[in-house]
């Protein structure tokens, strides 16, 4: 059995109205998307999707011609084209669709088969006015959802605060909220700085108040110092690591006692075989493993097959936040949206691989040269 051709093909759907993202200072008019496909010699096709993968073509040739189940092989490979061109993983979790269907095995098997469902957090995107942030809230208390993660970064922190407590009021303790800071990376053109020890710190006992779960990313991602001295002096939980790039950074979080949970996304970091690894020893540590989502559904339903299939997790992140951030524009590329029951759990197929079934039609209309927000 042999690996015969990658394919990789760049989509974009129109927004209207726009995505006002609350770690982007510019709305964005379009959502992107990357499919890539890698095909075998018996007919059999993998997918992923993830970062853009441009000039992947150049290495293209390292995988034609071998063995589609080699996953630890393919994933060193990838590894060493990280360090050299972007992020490839999304071509890790197309091997490891590949393999399931060769298997006849879901993915979530393949990863140890510790289960086929995992609770969903609602992640919330946009800066809205604390009466429609308590709305949404009410509303998600009525779906069945454990939790809520929301956003900071208004204009200024009182008003971040009191979103957070009218939020609380409106739901009492019938939500677990956690609060995403935002602190760990910029977009291209925002130059902003990011917190110090004290003004995280601050941020934090005022957030202690509130009963929140965790706080996501309130310091630089590499400020290892900084993020060790924070969870020394703070009781409440924090959380990061989702833009972390390397094996050795996210075991250096771990060693240096920097988070209490942290948040690899598979399609941006080490891949399947990497975080399945990192998953159990962050477990060891007594650290929570929940992978950042906020992508579309074929990441989405790539995380969620890892975390649940191998170590669990108490909730995994769901992007959620309508009508800006609805199921079916996050999943525009899926001729089914992944959804979840009415008490909040996502379950995951018995089919083989990640279960995904593409919407051809919707692909060849937002067929794009490039994967850009605007």
């Amino acid at each position: 059995m042999k690996i015969t051709n990658i394919e990789i093909s760049h989509h974009q759907l129109d927004l209207e109205p726009p995505f006002p993202a609350s770690w982007d200072t510019q709305p964005r008019r379009k959502f992107p998307a990357t499919i890539v496909r890698v095909y075998d010699n018996e007919g059999n096709v993998g997918i992923g999707s993830g970062d853009v993968m441009y000039g992947f073509e150049d290495y293209v040739n390292l995988f034609i011609g071998e063995d589609p189940l080699d996953l630890v092989r393919h994933n060193a490979v990838l590894d060493n084209i990280s360090f050299h061109a972007g992020r490839p993983w999304p071509l890790d979790v197309a091997l490891w669709d590949l393999a399931g269907k060769i298997k006849q095995q879901p993915t979530w098997k393949m990863m140890g088969g510790l289960d086929n469902k995992i609770l969903a957090y609602a992640s919330s995107g946009v800066h809205r006015t604390p009466e429609q942030m308590a709305d949404m809230a009410k509303t998600l208390v009525e779906k069945g959802y454990p939790a809520l993660k929301i956003r900071f970064g208004r204009t200024t922190l009182a008003d971040d605060f009191e979103v957070l407590a009218t939020v609380r009021k409106a739901v009492g303790d019938k939500l677990t909220l956690m609060v995403d800071c935002n602190q760990g990376w910029r977009m291209p053109w925002d130059i902003q700085k990011p917190w110090c020890l004290e003004q995280a710190y601050e941020v934090s006992q005022e957030l202690e108040k509130f009963n929140v779960y965790w706080m996501e990313e309130p310091l630089y991602r590499g400020d290892y110092n900084g993020m060790s001295a924070l969870h020394e002096r703070v009781n409440l939980k924090l959380a990061g690591g989702e833009m972390t790039r390397e094996s050795y950074e996210f075991h250096t979080l771990i060693e240096r006692e920097c988070l209490d949970i942290i948040q690899p996304d598979v399609v941006c970091s080490i891949g399947m075989e990497g975080l399945r690894q990192l998953g159990h020893y962050a477990k060891e540590r007594g650290i929570i493993f929940t992978p950042h989502t906020w992508g579309n559904g074929i990441g989405l339903l790539a995380n969620c097959h890892l975390t649940a299939g191998s170590v669990g997790a108490p909730f995994i992140e769901f992007p959620l936040d309508p009508p800006e951030w609805s199921i079916e524009r996050r999943d525009f590329m899926l001729q089914t949206p992944v959804d979840v029951d009415e008490n909040g759990w996502i379950h995951l197929s018995d089919e083989p691989g990640l279960g995904i079934v593409l919407d051809e039609e919707k692909l060849a209309s937002t067929k794009s040269k490039q994967a850009t927000y605007q």
